[in-house]
Parts: structure tokens; sequence; C-alpha cells
């Protein structure tokens, strides 16, 4: 599968240097971005809570025109201005053609996205918006259900995606709905930039894993995550992990 992408690099401007010792250009993920390359089809950031992957992505999202709080290119909504001033000082590099969609989904705001979804269709200007999530309210499903309704019927193809936690609600049997649809997508020729803590997302093949840690940002294998060593080691011996965690 031979895929362009909409994205291929970002970095930063030199504009960022004047504000080197300010949040969030203090991150080291930040720091030492330099020139990012992206996977055509899938990159996943991967890191500790505070790391930064998600405040990376979310100025990426931005910096591609997307909604702060998330949404399709067509939300301009703020139910609270809390995004940081880094997608101005970032450079993206864009593929020969643009996208035919594409989304941001921040699980932390998708509630407030559901709303906006609401509030536009009683406003009644255009198609109704909730028809292209399936037709029923998210608000009348579990969060759960909501997310993979997102993922089952509003993503297609040739289109770019910016996922911030996508496995929040969602339950391992669920997380392994979500790989597979996400390889109809990828085949479909959309492109694919996951912040996630889920070993399932991340084994996706031949995708390109970033760590986000104090030391800055470094591409790493699969098995070197610290997410896939965790979780290998306490399930092939739970016991021994309790033991340890649980003893006075």
């Amino acid at each position: 599968m031979k895929t362009r992408p909409y994205l291929s690099e970002v970095s930063l401007k030199p504009s960022a240097a004047a504000h080197a010792d300010a949040f969030p250009f203090s991150l080291p993920v930040v720091r030492h971005l330099g020139r990012l390359a992206l996977h055509p089809q899938v990159t996943f950031f991967v890191g500790e809570n505070g790391s930064g992957k998600s405040t990376l992505l979310e100025a990426i999202a931005v910096a591609m025109g997307f909604n702060a709080e998330g949404g399709g290119r067509n939300f301009h909504f703020a139910t609270r201005e809390s995004h940081s001033a880094l997608h101005g000082h970032l450079r993206v590099v864009r593929g020969i053609m643009p996208p035919r969609d594409g989304y941001f989904l921040r699980a932390e705001s998708f509630f407030n996205v559901s709303s906006e979804i609401e509030r536009l269709d009683r406003e009644g200007f255009g198609p109704r918006i909730i028809d292209s999530y399936g037709g029923k309210s998210l608000h009348e499903q579990s969060h759960g259900e909501a997310f993979l309704t997102l993922f089952m019927e509003r993503f297609g193809g040739k289109s770019f995606y910016v996922l911030d936690e996508p496995e929040a609600a969602l339950s391992p049997q669920r997380q392994l709905a979500m790989l597979s649809r996400l390889h109809d997508l990828v085949r479909a020729g959309s492109q694919f930039l996951v912040a996630t803590h889920s070993p399932i997302l991340m084994a996706y093949p031949n995708a390109v894993i970033y760590e986000c840690s104090a030391h800055g940002i470094v591409k790493v294998a699969y098995e070197d995550t610290e997410h896939y060593r965790v979780m290998h080691d306490f399930i092939a011996n739970p016991q021994r992990m309790l033991k340890v965690l649980l003893e006075e």
C-alpha cells in the first residue's frame, strides 16, 4: 500500500527560540523536536502523562486547520480557550494533494464536539450534521459507542486524521475493532497521527512510533515501548507483579 502523505514533516520555526523558557516550548519534546518525519500512513506518539505528546499533537492539528477542541474542519467553537501558542511556531510540510476530509479527535473534549453538533443541527442550516455520524445523537450513546460510531460512520478514505487518546473510552475488544477500521481507512488512502497509551493500537504494523520523554522525542520499536513492556510483564505473570506492587 503506497500512500502519499498529507503531512510529511513538522519542525519548529526560528520564532520559537524567543519563547524557549515558556510552556510548552520548555518541554523536552518541543525543545528537541528537530525535523520530525511523519509516516505516510500511521504515526504514533507515546509517552508518560505530562510528556507533552498531546500538546504537540494539538499544535499539529491546529496548524493543519482544525479546531483546538476537535471536530472536522468546519468546527470553530470554543468552550474554553486552553490550547497553547505552539501551533503558530510550527512549520508543517504538506503533501502535493490535499486530503478529501479530516478530523481532530480529542478524547477529553469529545463531549463538547457532540454538543456543538446538536447546537448546529438545531439551527437548521444545511443538512443535518448528525446524519454523517449514523443519525443518532452521540449523547444518547455510551462514550465508547460514540467513539466507535465516529470511526465507523464519520471517517472515510483519502483523509487526514489526528487522534488524541482515541482508546480512552474503548474496551479491549472495541480497540481491536478500531484497529481493523484504521487499517481499512489506511488502505483507502487516509493518514493518521495518534497519541495513545494503548499497546493494542500501537501494534499496527509498519507504523512509526515516537516516544516522548524527558530526553526529547525518539523513534522506537513497538517492543521497546514502556507500554508494551509493562503490559507484557504483567500479563505474563500477574501474581508476581501484584506481589511486588502490593507488598507492604
